[in-house]
């Protein structure tokens, strides 16, 4: 079995850097196309002992003329390659392989949808359904994702689901007193806040804050103060898309907000990010638009954790079962959901212990890549759907919703 897999960036997708190091430990040959040779994730694909491609594959949306030329590079390549299945990881990158391939090779196309932002918007959503042709099939990492594609008239036997997987071995529920003894921050006070990276506002689509709304987790916290001044908000991440001027901009706001006591400390390694998060006392995801992203560590490391009614977080974060669900852009409820926690934390510690299990469960690499072969075998040897695969082991269901 021979797969090409097509990811939009060098730096990141190291959910797609551990599906392909699992899939290859299971026997199948992976051929991975990438936009550059050098980038911070191009050790983590080495290592997967992939091989690996260079090619920007993306959609040229600002500069059009580009298309013609690299529709011809993308079917040179794939003729190169010759793979028995497609795999893509982006909206950009599955559109441009649609619109350069078309029906001149017979090999099915998946596209492993991780974020559902571009299906919240009703021409980004058209644009991408109407582009997809009869060798076109998707997976959608949430039950969400999934949903969005049943509603908007896609056949479910066009649709698969399987959640991205995350790397369990680098989450302890053991507090270490790093992030502490970083930030100079006492010993007993209550740490609240979020790990993510910034995103400044998409004002072609009518934001006005970021998508992670650092804004209203800062308000939130600031609020949260008031009341109980052994509260201390931290939120540690850079900016994304090259935007200092953004992440400067929330500096100054948390600083003024938090009287010296909301920090943003800035990137940090994922070896730093591993020890910081067992450091606090509650984690808060509130974003724009969501998968499941920005809990799934948190709960791997026991912390109680509050999650936006938003995309796929509700499947980890369960209401009262695994932590609480708050309206998004609404931070004076998040205020009383962190006042909630911080003055009934044995209580939400207990939830957090269920969904530690639950994500333990969900995120597991071996499962993940379980029900990605299963989508291939289906494909390629017209094996079961994954759903049906569960049913043989004798779970019956996908761990999200035993």
């Amino acid at each position: 079995m021979k797969i090409l897999q097509v990811v939009k960036t060098s730096d990141g997708a190291f959910w797609a850097v551990r599906q392909v190091a699992e899939l290859i430990k299971q026997g199948v040959v992976v051929h991975v196309v990438l936009p550059r040779s050098s980038g911070g994730a191009i050790s983590a694909w080495q290592q997967t002992g992939a091989q690996l491609h260079f090619l920007d594959c993306s959609l040229p949306v600002r500069a059009p003329w580009k298309m013609l030329g690299k529709a011809k590079k993308i079917r040179e390549l794939v003729e190169q390659i010759s793979p028995d299945l497609i795999h893509s990881h982006s909206v950009t990158t599955t559109i441009m392989l649609r619109l350069a391939l078309g029906n001149r090779f017979n090999i099915p196309r998946l596209f492993q949808v991780p974020g559902p932002l571009h299906l919240e918007q009703k021409y980004t959503r058209l644009f991408e359904i109407l582009t997809a042709g009869k060798l076109d099939y998707w997976i959608a990492s949430s039950r969400y994702t999934y949903n969005l594609y049943l509603d908007a008239g896609i056949p479910s036997k066009k649709l698969f689901l399987s959640y991205y997987s995350t790397e369990l071995s680098h989450f302890k529920h053991q507090r270490t007193g790093y992030l502490r003894k970083k930030l100079n921050i006492p010993v007993h006070a209550f740490v609240v806040g979020n790990i993510n990276l910034i995103y400044p506002p998409k004002k072609l689509l009518g934001h006005r804050v970021g998508l992670k709304c650092h804004e209203d987790v800062i308000e939130a916290i600031s609020i949260a103060q008031r009341q109980n001044d052994n509260i201390w908000g931290v939120m540690v991440g850079g900016t994304f898309s090259g935007s200092p001027l953004y992440e400067k901009k929330l500096q100054e706001l948390a600083e003024k907000k938090g009287k010296g006591k909301i920090l943003m400390p800035g990137k940090l390694t994922a070896e730093e990010v591993g020890l910081c998060w067992p450091d606090f006392d509650c984690a808060v995801h509130v974003p724009l638009s969501e998968n499941c992203g920005g809990v799934v560590e948190p709960l791997l490391c026991g912390i109680p954790t509050i999650a936006g009614q938003v995309g796929g977080l509700p499947e980890v974060v369960q209401h009262d079962r695994t932590g609480i669900n708050v309206p998004i852009r609404r931070p004076d409820l998040l205020a009383e959901a962190i006042l909630e926690v911080a003055n009934n934390q044995q209580k939400y510690h207990v939830m957090a212990e269920r969904g530690r299990h639950l994500a333990s469960k969900m995120f597991d690499p071996v499962r993940c890549t379980k029900e990605i072969l299963a989508i291939y075998h289906h494909f390629l040897d017209a094996g079961p759907r994954p759903e049906e695969l569960w049913k043989s082991m004798g779970v019956g269901k996908q761990p999200e919703v035993l």
